[in-house]
C-alpha cells in the first residue's frame, strides 16, 4: 500500500471538494505533499504568492472536506493562500495559466469558480463579507455555513474589528478561521501583535496540557477528581495563555489553539465547529512557507516572487526599479535632514524602505496593514514640524482617501505621499492595477500631483515635495526604470512645470509618468512617416504648467494626452479642463488612457497593448487625428 501510495498521484483524481470525502488519512497527507509540490513548480514558472499558499495546505484540505462547499461559503482574507484551493476545486488542468494573461487569476475571482465566494485581493475585508453573507442566508432561511479565513497580519487592520463587532453583536452563524503565522508580508508589528503572537506559545500550552493530563491520571485514587477540578479551570488558564480572552471579548467562542499542520487535530476541530451556533474563531497555527525550506526560513522574500528563469534565457541586468531608486533617495535625504520620518502599512520590502529603517530606525515606522492610520500618523507628525513620506502602493492608497482628504489636505499639512505602483501593474490582476490614483487624487482641493518620466526624475520628485512645505503625492510605476543615469544629487525642480521634450508642428504628445516614454516612441515612429511631432514631459497633473501646454496646443493644433489611468478624471481630464478654462475649443484632441473598465492580470507589456496604451496606441491616435 506504501509503494501504490507514492507511486500514485491522488492530486490527479480530485476534480472536486467531494473527493476529498472518499480519502483517508493517509491519502490526504500525501495530497498535501503533491499540491504543495505543483504550488512550488507553477510559481517557479509564473511568479506569484508563494509562501502564503504553502502555509495553508493542511487547512485548506480540512476545510473543503469537513465542509460542504460551494453551498457553504468559504471567504479567503485577501486571497493570495488560495493556489492548493483552486487546485482542488475544478481548476487543476488549468493551474499552468495561473496569473496569466486569460487564465487563472492569482486571487479568488467569483466570476472564474462556484467554490470562490468572494473577489478579494486587498486585506481585513473578509469577516465583513462574512457577516454580509450570514445575515443574508438568515433572511433566506437557508442553513449553510459561511466561513472566513483571516491571517494575523490583516487583523492589524479597524476593518476585521468593525466585522468581528458587528458579528458578536447579532449573534450570527459566522466561523472565522484565524491563520496564525505571525506574518502579514513583513513581520508583524504593533501591541496587538505581540499580545496575538502569545499563540506561539500556545504549541508549549498543548504540550504542558497534556503532560498534566498524563501526571494526574497516575495518581491513584485522586488523579481522576483532579483532573475533573483542571478542566473546569483550564477556560480561565486558557484566557492567559492564549489570545482567547479578545475574541471572546467579542462575544465569539474562541477554540484553540490548533497544529494547522496536523490534519487529524483539523478534521476534528472543524467537524465539531461545524455543529455550533453562533459566532465561533478557531485559532489555527501554521507556518508560512510550509514544505519549502528557503521559504520558511526567509517568508518575506517568498511572500511574492517573481518566475525563474532558465539559465539560457538570462537577460543583463536590469536598470533599478523605481522602488529601489526611491528607496535610496529616502535615505539620502534623510540623512541631509532629520526631520524627515518614512512610514509604511506593512510594506518595507515593497515599497524600498527597508534600507531606511536599518538606517534611521527611530524615524520609520511600519503601521501594519492600516493604511487609514498611517495616514493620519503622518498628519499628526507634520503637526509637529516632521515631514513624514508615507510609502503605499497605489492601490492600497484608495483604502485612505478620507484620511488623505480630511486630516491632511484640509490642514494643509506637508505630507508626501508615495505611491507606487502607479498604473499597470501585472499579474497580481484588477485589485492590485494602480489607474485611480491621478482621479482621486486630482480631485482634492490644494494636493499636488506629480508622475516621474524616468528614475532620475523620480529623485528630484521626491526632493520637490519635501522641500514644497505642503501636501504633494508622487506616483510611480512598478519594475525596472527606463536606464537613465543617476545624476548628481537630488535637486529643485521648477514648481508646476513641465518640460518640453521635442519640438514639432503637425500635433503634440503630452505625456505624463510612463506615458512619457511611449510618446517619445510613438513621436520616433511618426517621423520615419514625415509627421513632426512635439513631446511634452508633463511632470505635474496639478498644478498643470497652463502656459507651455496651451503654446504648444495652439502651435499644433492637435493634442494627444498619454497616461496610465482611467480617462475620467485623469490627466487627460485635466488637460481638457485646462482648454476650457482658455477657451480653446478648436483643439482636436485624443486621450490615450484606460478605458471604464477594471484590468484583469497578465504581463505589463501585454495589458499595455491590450487595453491601447502603447506607443502603438499613440501612433494610432495621432494618426486618427491627422486623417
Amino acid at each position: 500500500m506504501a509503494s501504490e501510495l507514492q507511486t500514485t498521484s491522488i492530486l490527479d483524481r480530485v476534480d472536486g471538494p467531494s473527493d476529498l470525502k472518499q480519502l483517508s488519512l493517509e491519502e490526504l497527507e500525501q495530497l498535501a505533499e503533491e499540491i504543495r509540490r505543483r504550488i512550488i513548480e507553477q510559481v517557479q514558472k509564473s511568479g506569484g504568492h508563494l509562501a502564503p499558499s504553502l502555509g495553508v495546505v493542511e487547512l485548506t484540505l480540512a476545510l473543503h472536506r469537513v465542509f460542504d462547499t460551494p453551498r457553504d461559503k468559504i471567504i479567503w482574507d485577501v486571497g493570495h493562500q488560495t493556489y492548493a484551493h483552486k487546485l482542488i476545486t475544478g481548476r487543476r488542468d488549468r493551474f499552468h495559466t495561473l496569473r496569466q494573461l486569460d487564465g487563472l487569476s492569482g486571487f479568488p475571482k467569483r466570476s472564474e469558480s462556484l467554490y470562490d465566494s468572494f473577489d478579494t485581493g486587498h486585506a481585513s475585508t473578509s469577516i465583513s463579507a462574512g457577516v454580509g453573507m450570514a445575515v443574508g442566508k438568515r433572511l433566506k432561511g437557508e442553513k449553510a455555513r459561511v466561513i472566513a479565513v483571516i491571517g494575523d497580519g490583516s487583523l492589524t487592520a479597524g476593518l476585521a474589528y468593525e466585522g468581528l463587532n458587528q458579528a458578536g453583536d447579532l449573534d450570527e452563524d459566522l466561523i472565522v478561521i484565524f491563520n496564525d503565522n505571525g506574518m502579514s508580508i513583513a513581520p508583524n508589528v504593533g501591541a496587538l501583535s505581540s499580545f496575538v503572537s502569545r499563540a506561539l506559545s500556545g504549541r508549549a500550552y498543548q504540550s504542558l496540557r497534556k503532560e498534566f493530563e498524563r501526571l494526574l491520571t497516575m495518581l491513584p485514587g485522586i488523579g481522576k477528581d483532579l483532573l475533573e477540578i483542571a478542566k473546569r479551570s483550564e477556560e480561565a488558564l486558557k484566557a492567559f495563555s492564549t489570545p482567547g480572552m479578545l475574541f471572546e471579548a467579542f462575544k465569539f467562542n474562541y477554540i484553540g489553539p490548533v497544529d494547522g499542520h496536523r490534519l487529524d487535530r483539523l478534521l476534528d476541530t472543524l467537524s465539531t465547529v461545524s455543529q455550533l451556533q453562533g459566532p465561533v474563531l478557531v485559532h489555527v497555527l501554521t507556518t508560512k512557507g510550509k514544505g519549502y525550506r528557503p521559504a520558511e526560513q526567509d517568508p518575506s522574500h517568498f511572500h511574492g516572487v517573481g518566475a525563474v528563469k532558465p539559465s539560457s534565457q538570462q537577460a543583463p541586468p536590469p536598470p533599478p526599479s523605481y522602488t529601489s531608486v526611491f528607496g535610496d533617495t529616502m535615505v539620502e535625504l534623510a540623512r541631509q535632514d532629520e526631520r524627515i520620518v518614512a512610514i509604511t502599512a506593512a510594506m518595507p520590502e515593497g515599497t524600498g524602505l527597508r534600507k531606511f529603517s536599518q538606517a534611521f530606525p527611530e524615524r520609520f515606522l511600519d503601521v501594519g496593514i492600516a493604511e487609514q492610520h498611517a495616514v493620519t500618523c503622518a498628519a499628526g507628525l507634520a503637526c509637529e514640524g516632521f515631514k513624514p513620506v508615507v510609502a503605499i502602493y497605489s492601490t492600497f492608497m484608495q483604502r485612505a482617501f478620507d484620511q488623505v482628504v480630511h486630516d491632511v489636505c484640509l490642514m494643509k499639512l506637508p505630507v508626501v505621499f508615495a505611491m507606487d505602483r502607479g498604473g499597470i501593474v501585472g499579474e497580481d490582476g484588477a485589485t492590485h492595477q494602480g489607474i485611480l490614483d491621478l482621479s482621486f487624487m486630482r480631485c482634492v482641493p490644494g494636493l499636488a500631483l506629480m508622475a516621474p518620466a524616468d528614475e532620475d526624475e523620480l529623485r528630484h520628485m521626491l526632493y520637490t515635495c519635501l522641500q514644497a512645505e505642503r501636501p504633494a503625492a508622487l506616483r510611480y510605476p512598478r519594475g525596472a526604470g527606463v536606464g537613465v543615469p543617476l545624476e548628481g544629487s537630488p535637486r529643485l525642480l521648477p514648481w508646476g512645470k513641465a518640460e518640453l521634450r521635442r519640438r514639432g508642428d503637425d500635433l503634440l504628445l503630452l505625456g505624463i509618468g510612463v506615458g512619457v516614454q511611449a510618446a517619445e516612441q510613438a513621436a520616433e515612429r511618426l517621423a520615419d512617416d514625415g509627421v513632426s511631432a512635439a513631446v511634452i514631459n508633463a511632470r505635474f497633473v496639478k498644478p498643470l504648467d497652463e502656459q507651455l501646454i496651451l503654446a504648444w496646443a495652439r502651435r499644433c493644433g492637435r493634442v494627444v494626452t498619454v497616461e496610465e489611468n482611467v480617462a475620467a478624471g485623469g490627466f487627460g481630464s485635466a488637460v481638457l479642463e485646462c482648454f476650457s478654462r482658455a477657451g480653446l475649443f478648436g483643439i482636436k484632441t485624443r486621450l490615450v488612457a484606460v478605458a471604464d473598465t477594471f484590468i484583469e492580470h497578465g504581463s505589463q507589456a501585454q495589458l499595455r497593448a491590450l487595453h491601447g496604451l502603447d506607443a502603438a496606441a499613440v501612433v494610432k491616435a495621432a494618426r486618427d487625428l491627422l486623417d
